[in-house]
């Protein structure tokens, strides 16, 4: 008698059933050429909390974390598969506007890279190019805010013509956090803003996050658990390609749900 075979077992999704989703994931996979990198991902990432994305090296998180706003469209042999919706909005459709998308969507790298112009003008950019601003007066103000928010105005106020490579390694990052603002993005995409940064600096750049948290929405990667619990209020954790587990982070640190998340956190492997 034949055995009957086994169907696979499904894909988890995971919603958040407190949060309103600003960005949706459905059934995403990653390609580079032939190698599958993210596998059949389906995660809701709400636009009012900070969400982290933890696991060990080469698990994927950053890869995911460039599909949300289309940066991976820049690697050679890269493809995505499934659904990502910004408010709905399926930001993979034929026809996006990727330079609008990105603008809606910023990303702050995990090592800091001013453009090679004045403090002024690495703010200034975007604004300008994305016609936001009309006047210099209007654009002055979008540079003096966005310097605010970023925890930097008053370091630099008198030397915005200087260039923003000659600042610090930490000013330099939350130059590129006011350069993400400039163009009032509702996503902040970090892929591991601190991983090149001393402990000062980090600890300023975490207070900016969630100084910032609750005006935008932001998801933000790290290797380091103890930043995750710190900076964020969502976790999902990754390995091999997939989300194992996702809910808020005090559940995730205190009280997870899978073996593999508890092996984790708890640093028998990674």
């Amino acid at each position: 008698m034949n055995t009957p075979a086994l169907s696979p077992a499904p894909t988890p999704t995971f919603p958040d059933p407190v949060a309103e989703a600003k960005i949706s994931a459905k059934n995403v996979s990653v390609f580079y050429g032939a190698k599958r990198a993210i596998d059949d991902v389906s995660i809701d990432i709400p636009k009012s909390y900070v969400t982290a994305f933890i696991g060990p090296s080469g698990c994927g998180k950053s890869t995911f974390l460039r599909s949300l706003n289309r940066m991976n469209d820049t690697i050679a042999g890269a493809r995505v598969e499934g659904e990502i919706l910004l408010d709905g909005e399926d930001i993979y459709r034929s026809g996006m506007d990727v330079v609008q998308l990105r603008a809606r969507v910023g990303m702050v790298f995990q090592k800091p890279n001013p453009f090679p112009k004045s403090i002024y003008d690495n703010i200034a950019y975007g604004p300008k190019i994305h016609g936001i601003t009309g006047s210099k007066s209007e654009l002055d103000g979008i540079v003096e805010t966005s310097l605010q928010r970023a925890g930097l105005w008053d370091e630099v106020k008198d030397r915005l013509s200087d260039s923003g490579t000659a600042l610090s390694g930490g000013q330099q990052q939350r130059l590129c956090i006011a350069r993400a603002i400039a163009v009032d993005p509702e996503v902040i995409l970090m892929d591991e803003p601190c991983s090149a940064l001393d402990p000062i600096a980090t600890a300023r750049i975490e207070e900016l996050i969630d100084e910032l948290r609750g005006r935008y929405a932001i998801v933000i990667v790290t290797h380091s658990m103890q930043q995750a619990a710190r900076v964020s209020q969502r976790t999902a954790f990754f390995h091999i390609g997939k989300i194992v587990e996702y809910g808020t982070t005090s559940d995730i640190f205190t009280n997870p749900r899978e073996e593999r998340t508890k092996d984790y956190i708890t640093g028998r492997y990674g």
